[in-house]
């Protein structure tokens, strides 16, 4: 095969060349095989996922490939992959995150060149000076063309929070820059499709202008994060930190990547497009889940603006894994936990990062059970510790040891904030002079493929209702009517009944379970889905930059009947696709039967994020939050987390006045004088160029590039 490459850190849009390479996942069964017998001869061969921009052909297009097995041998094959996918093709238009869009100087002459006069005046700066622009997607919508609006904002610590009111649509369809083009500019309101004809406005004094800056406008220093204000009482001492006296109570096998803790162990995976996810799971000898994993990451927005009324992420498009960055020791996570790398690549090379997850165990503060009593052991307490898997990718993972699961976001950050004048009070808050909150929403999809007593399963819907009833035993005083609550419990059957939302109330659930395993009192072993901290979905349906590419975002949850061609709710070219994406997710449901069959649950978490000022000058982890838990519902025959020994048990005095005896089962706490925390350091990500050798060291600017994206980009005049 002649694939006439060009090097990712070289290509033009109009080359062919390597985007992306992923592992590629086995299938389960192949999996479960080896994991049964440990054979070598029954590992899965391993394959890579390779993505080319085929910009040089005559029908420009994207491609994925499989290759393998590997490592390379006579037998590696590349075939082209399609089967994960509802379209035959992958649009050239809805190619991957390119900086080239805007960085290529004939693009930059069409847009940048005639405005100066007008950005110096109107802005207040030239660009690249102390004004930036910043792009919002998605760029397409069914790979005809690939467009996006430009705003302008000042570069200054926190640039998110200071938008200027200029916007202008840009036209980058196909590979020849050359016909590339500026389609529309607004300026206050005021719309023009030429770059003459909103000169002409702005020389001949028709243009209606935003007023001045003010004096007090002109300090940009509000968005910075330096600290401000009294000093609060006490606060000059460092708080309480975690320390385990005794030592750890968890195992990591760093080459297996494997995490062992209180009766749990599990596989860590990570990959570009959205991060931290896990394998594997299994609590006391059986697996309880074989898939964890974040699908997709939605943002939409909206606003009195070109700018936020067209901007809907999906953010796996830009790489969530990708984008993940160090975690700050004893800030992000305690001191004595422990940190792991990541490597993922890019057109440009590979990048690791040294401390990307996070392992740590916690005392939750509270115990995870407890009983005041005065029966012969009746009373007691069981400790509320847990395992913490976490990435800064907002993204944690908590184990209890009763066998529950919790799954948190929880986001911290600047906002994307829009230009704020009175016509803009119903899509946000003012939050400064001239910026506007914006009202948007967050749904995370995850996938949970659990095995509840093995790959055979069915959906458990459970239903809390009001009865009216009338007993024979009721006395008069009474009457004998009663008004009461009632379970009623029926199996959905057919996938196309099983794409849900939580019950009114919360009157009702929804069970993962087993009909041919029961626990000791007959009942069918299960794994309850609970919601946790704002168990939102997406309030816009039908928005066309939303229209196709993210319908798993209309529910709470969803179940489906599991395969291996339907591997993720969503894509990466989703994001610029909305109206013909690769994957649709309506797709996966097609009258299947769900009734004791391997099932996937998709369950998302969000919130509807109301900005406030006190999101300035970053949104605060305690409320920017949401959750799911995954707990054991009659899958054992008690509470098992009353095998913990760290426990303590009273027995009721003997005489009046004599204390409770008590059995701490000969776990008490250990004290020593524990090793200082390490220096505080931090470093950037280690990269790599394309030939796997390190590359010098990254310039502020460059690491800005890497992270930043879209959001900030300094155009290359």
């Amino acid at each position: 095969m002649n694939l006439n490459l060009t090097r990712g850190d070289a290509a033009r849009p109009s080359d062919n060349s390597i985007y992306m390479i992923q592992t590629y996942y086995p299938p389960k069964a192949d999996v479960l095989k080896y994991f049964s017998s440990l054979d070598p001869h029954d590992a899965p061969s391993r394959f890579a996922r390779v993505t080319i921009h085929h910009g040089g052909t005559m029908e420009p297009v994207i491609r994925d490939y499989l290759v393998g097995p590997l490592p390379v041998t006579p037998a590696t094959e590349m075939t082209h992959l399609t089967e994960i996918y509802h379209t035959k093709t992958l649009p050239y238009n809805a190619r991957g995150y390119d900086a080239l869009d805007w960085n290529l100087p004939e693009i930059t002459t069409k847009i940048a060149a005639p405005l100066m006069d007008a950005y110096k005046e109107l802005l207040g700066s030239l660009p690249n000076d102390t004004i930036v622009a910043g792009g919002a997607g998605p760029f397409g919508f069914d790979g005809s063309f690939r467009r996006f609006w430009l705003n302008w904002q000042r570069d200054t610590p926190g640039f998110w929070l200071h938008p200027l009111n200029l916007w202008q649509y840009i036209d980058v369809s196909g590979t020849d820059p050359s016909k590339w083009d500026q389609l529309k500019i607004v300026y206050n309101h005021q719309v023009f499709d030429t770059a003459e004809s909103f000169m002409d406005a702005f020389h001949n004094g028709t243009l209606k202008r935003v007023p001045p800056v003010t004096k007090q406008e002109e300090d940009l220093s509000w968005s910075t994060r330096e600290r401000i204000g009294t000093l609060r009482d006490l606060d000059d001492l460092p708080g309480p930190r975690s320390v385990s006296f005794a030592g750890l109570r968890f195992r990591i096998d760093h080459d297996l990547q494997y995490v062992s803790w209180m009766g749990w162990g599990l596989y860590l995976g990570f990959d570009r497009d959205m991060g931290l996810n896990l394998w594997d799971i299994r609590f006391r000898g059986e697996r309880i889940i074989y898939e964890l994993k974040p699908q997709e990451a939605l943002a939409q927005y909206t606003g009195n603006d070109p700018y936020k009324s067209s901007t809907a992420l999906l953010d796996s498009y830009f790489g969530m894994g990708q984008s993940v960055r160090d975690l700050l020791p004893g800030y992000d996570c305690p001191d004595e936990a422990i940190y792991l790398p990541t490597t993922t690549f890019s057109a440009t090379g590979m990048m690791t990062r040294k401390r990307a997850i996070c392992i740590f165990e916690q005392d939750s503060g509270r115990p995870i059970s407890r009983h005041l009593g005065f029966e012969r052991s009746e009373f007691g307490a069981v400790k509320g510790y847990q395992l913490v898997i976490r990435s800064v990718a907002t993204f944690e993972y908590i184990f209890h040891i009763d066998g529950t699961i919790e799954v948190r976001v929880s986001a911290s950050g600047y906002l994307l904030s829009g230009f704020w004048d009175e016509e803009q009070g119903a899509y946000g808050s003012k939050i400064w002079n001239t910026t506007l909150g914006s009202l948007h929403d967050h749904v995370i999809n995850f996938k949970v493929d659990l095995d509840v007593g093995g790959t055979q399963n069915s959906l458990l819907k459970t239903s809390l209702s009001q009865e009216v009833t009338n007993q024979p035993w009721f006395d008069d005083d009474w009457g004998e009517e009663v008004i009461q609550q009632r379970i009623t419990r029926e199996y959905i059957d057919n996938e196309d009944e099983a794409l849900l939302r939580f019950p009114t109330n919360f009157q009702g659930g929804y069970t993962i379970v087993n009909t041919d395993e029961t626990n000791k009192w007959g009942i069918p072993r299960g794994y309850a889905i609970h919601p946790g901290y704002s168990p939102v979905y997406n309030t816009v349906v039908g928005s066309k930059r939303l229209l196709k590419n993210a319908n798993w975002a209309r529910y709470n949850l969803a179940v489906s009947r599991r395969k291996d061609t339907e591997p993720s709710s969503s894509s990466m070219w989703n994001f610029n696709l909305p109206g013909a994406p690769p994957v649709d997710f309506h797709k996966f449901f097609d009258g299947e039967n769900i009734t004791q069959e391997d099932l996937v649950t998709w369950i998302n978490v969000g919130m509807h994020h109301l900005p406030a000022s006190e999101d300035v000058p970053n949104t605060r982890t305690n409320t920017a939050a949401s959750s799911f838990f995954l707990t054991p519902f009659n899958y054992f025959d008690y509470d098992v987390s009353i095998e913990s020994a760290n426990a303590i048990l009273l027995q009721p005095p003997k005489n009046p006045g004599d204390p409770f005896s008590y059995n701490d089962y000969n776990v008490r706490p250990a004290h020593c004088v524990p090793e200082p925390p390490a220096a505080f350091e931090y470093y950037p990500e280690q990269v790599y160029d394309l030939d796997g050798k390190p590359a010098p060291p990254s310039t502020v600017e460059e690491m800005r590039k890497a992270s930043e994206l879209y959001l900030r980009i300094k155009l290359e005049l």
